[in-house]
């Protein structure tokens, strides 16, 4: 992780000396000033921050930074990221030495699968053994009426058809736990992929069809290439019926309540009851269909697909989830084409890193539980606790102080903000999640995945019928990111991204509000984004919105949507504003609400200077030091196709160029590259 370095000079010699003279009076130590958070290494001098405030702040980083070659992108998430795996990795191997640990605990879990998928020569002896009895159960497959059941048990262990099931909080009443269905099944990482125009996706679609029948011929499947053919032109009449990313975000759209009954008749060629009882959901009586149109065309799609098909359509999604945890063969081909060909990536990660991140998969919560002992400072809880509750401030008087909503809505919506949930660090004693009767193997590393899919999905399953896990944790500890779960009203900030350069207990004020104050903001604002907005101060789906504050909303989301709508990362290639509006209206207000909080915090005193930089623009470098990041071109291409987030460098800049606070700080007029006129900038939060 990139170095902070203390800019100012030291005065603790001149003081020591001081001292020892018995006739002269002691002079006070002052307050040590504050680091100032940011490395100036990382600094363009040459780039005007008034012209991109991204590459001023990390132009210096930019230049002498190179993609390592196991990696489709590096930033600031990637150095703690790599930190955080160091320290798992350390953790893990102090553990995988113990001997004489008690059977089903968690140091034999972790110890144990650990040691089983680092054991190469058993894994590599082992080939396609340990998915035999899947393919087998596939093969196996001679009539309609084990359709149904068979995709439900694959499910089961992670390998999933044109839809899959699952349970979650009900989005319309947030004190129960339901059912739902929802598209899947396609081994390209979204549906435009199989009908984008242009030289470059006509690329990829043959590299997957070949890679396809490279996988089919590892597992000896007669005809490959031909059944790869056949896969494709299969999956691209999935994708046919898949709904888009942007159709897919849409709250109430996704949210469709149906009976059982409902559900036969929107598919009348498929034995729902079968799947359903399969599934282990057998007393059900309602279901959420996201996308019902979707499981029509499904239906009509198994039902008409020959048995043969079918056959090699789920041997190629049983080999596509395993094939990195088999033999090197099987492991090569999948990297050689999901990192290789679709993310640019020129080698693969060191064996441990790769074991530690499915470690984190598996019991990823024992292993959070040794990572707080030794990496959190339960400081840090009170210090993010304190600047919650200022941000959360800032943001009730952006609401009270908003020109646009009724006065009905607003009473709403300070009701839901002040309904808010915060959890910090990691999970509360009581709250940690455990793993009472996962079976886990050194010897099975295939076997161990699998039973510890099935013990999740179990898990899931469960929890039909049961009081809401208000305590539930959806991110382990060691996790460098953080959420707003709607149904459950909460934010959450995982103990990992509590460090430079989001947070640091001994960096300027203005820096940290400008870090991980704006993430604090960032997740708050996803309360009252685009569809944030939709859910109540219960977590709630419901309308709440006078007609005329919606309209509101909605036109000034526009301009957002449209502003991003003309960014340009790779030629050809532009932000879908439509897509990634949650998120930069989430930025957009948390990097306001979070420079309105820092400036409370002065309590009314000017921020002196630091390195020549003032409060206001520390607080700047603070935002656009976050989001340093490179990508290969594969890489961003992918994001741009597939991710809710703008790329690092239009976070930084497509933010700051609404705010005035930054032309204030920077002195930005007419003529700059990041000069908005006012008419034209986005005013949401």
């Amino acid at each position: 992780m990139t170095r902070y370095l203390l800019m100012l000079l030291s005065t603790g010699l001149v003081l020591a000396a001081c001292a020892q003279d018995e006739d002269r009076e002691a002079i006070p130590e002052a307050d040590p000033e504050p680091e100032l958070g940011v490395n100036l290494d990382n600094l363009d001098r040459d780039v005007r921050p008034q012209d991109d405030l991204f590459r001023f702040v990390n132009g210096g980083w930019l230049e002498r930074t190179e993609i390592p070659g196991d990696r489709s992108r590096w930033g600031a998430f990637d150095e703690l990221n790599q930190e955080a795996e160091e320290n798992l990795r350390e953790i893990v191997e102090e553990v995988s030495e113990k001997e004489g640990v008690e059977e089903g605990s968690p140091e034999q879990m972790i110890r144990d699968f650990y040691l089983s998928f680092m054991d190469e020569d058993t894994v590599e002896e082992a080939g396609t053994e340990p998915i035999e009895d899947l393919l087998a159960e596939i093969a196996d497959i001679d009539e309609r009426d084990a359709i149904p059941g068979t995709l439900a048990t694959l499910q089961k262990r992670n390998v999933t058809g044109p839809f899959s099931f699952f349970v979650s909080q009900d989005p319309q009443d947030s004190e129960r736990y339901i059912s739902m269905l929802t598209q899947s099944g396609l081994g390209l990482p979204d549906r435009d992929y199989y009908h984008d125009d242009g030289e470059s996706a006509e690329q990829i679609r043959k590299a997957y069809e070949q890679h396809v029948a490279r996988m089919l011929d590892l597992i000896d499947y007669d005809s490959p290439e031909e059944h790869a053919e056949r896969i494709m032109a299969f999956e691209t009449e999935v994708a046919d019926s898949h709904w888009t990313r942007a159709r897919n975000r849409d709250r109430v759209a996704t949210y469709n309540l149906k009976t059982l009954d409902e559900l036969r008749e929107l598919a009348p060629a498929f034995d729902w009851d079968a799947y359903i009882g399969a599934t282990g959901a057998e007393d059900i009586e309602e279901i959420v269909v996201r996308q019902p149109d979707h499981m029509t065309t499904a239906g009509e799609i198994l039902e008409d697909m020959e048995l043969d098909l079918l056959r090699a359509y789920l041997s190629w999604h049983v080999v596509r989830n395993y094939a990195s945890l088999l033999s090197s063969e099987f492991d090569e081909a999948h990297f050689d084409f999901y990192s290789r060909t679709l993310q640019g990536v020129e080698e693969q990660r060191p064996r441990w890193e790769r074991a530690i991140n499915t470690l984190n998969t598996v019991v990823g919560f024992q292993l959070g539980k040794l990572y707080v002992e030794r990496h959190f400072e339960e400081d840090a809880r009170e210090q993010m606790a304190e600047l919650v509750d200022n941000v959360t401030a800032a943001f009730e008087v952006t609401l009270r102080e908003n020109p646009w909503m009724s006065d009905e809505t607003r009473e709403e919506a300070l009701e839901k903000l002040s309904s808010f949930n915060t959890k910090i660090g990691h999970p509360d004693e009581g709250d940690w999640r455990d793993y009472d009767g996962l079976d886990i193997d050194a010897s099975e590393l295939v076997g161990n995945y699998m039973r510890s899919r099935a013990f999740e999905y179990e898990r899931m399953i469960g929890r039909l019928g049961e009081e809401v896990d208000r305590g539930e944790w959806f991110m382990t500890p060691q996790t460098v990111n953080a959420y707003y779960a709607p149904s459950m009203n909460e934010i959450v900030f995982p103990a990992a991204i509590l460090q430079p350069p989001f947070f640091d207990p001994d960096a300027d004020k203005a820096v940290n509000y400008g870090g991980i104050g704006a993430v604090i903001g960032h997740e708050i604002s996803h309360g009252f984004d685009d569809q944030g907005r939709q859910m109540d101060a219960d977590g709630n789906l419901r309308d709440w919105w006078s007609e005329g504050s919606e309209e509101e909303f909605s036109d000034r989301a526009q301009v957002l949507i449209d502003q991003f709508s003309t960014y340009e990362p790779l030629e050809g290639m532009n932000i879908d504003g439509e897509v990634t509006q949650g998120e930069n209206i989430a930025d957009h207000g948390g990097l306001r609400v979070a420079h309105r909080a820092y400036r409370k915090a002065l309590d009314g005193a000017e921020a002196p200077e630091i390195e020549g930089f003032t409060g206001d623009q520390r607080f700047f470098l603070g935002w656009g030091q976050v989001w340093r990041t490179l990508y290969r071109d594969e890489a961003l291409q992918q994001h741009l196709q597939t991710a809710p987030h703008s790329p690092g460098e239009y976070r930084v800049n497509g933010t700051v160029v609404n705010m005035q606070s930054f032309y204030d700080a920077f002195d930005v007029s007419e003529g700059d590259d990041l000069y908005l006129p006012e008419a034209e900038r986005a005013d949401i939060w």
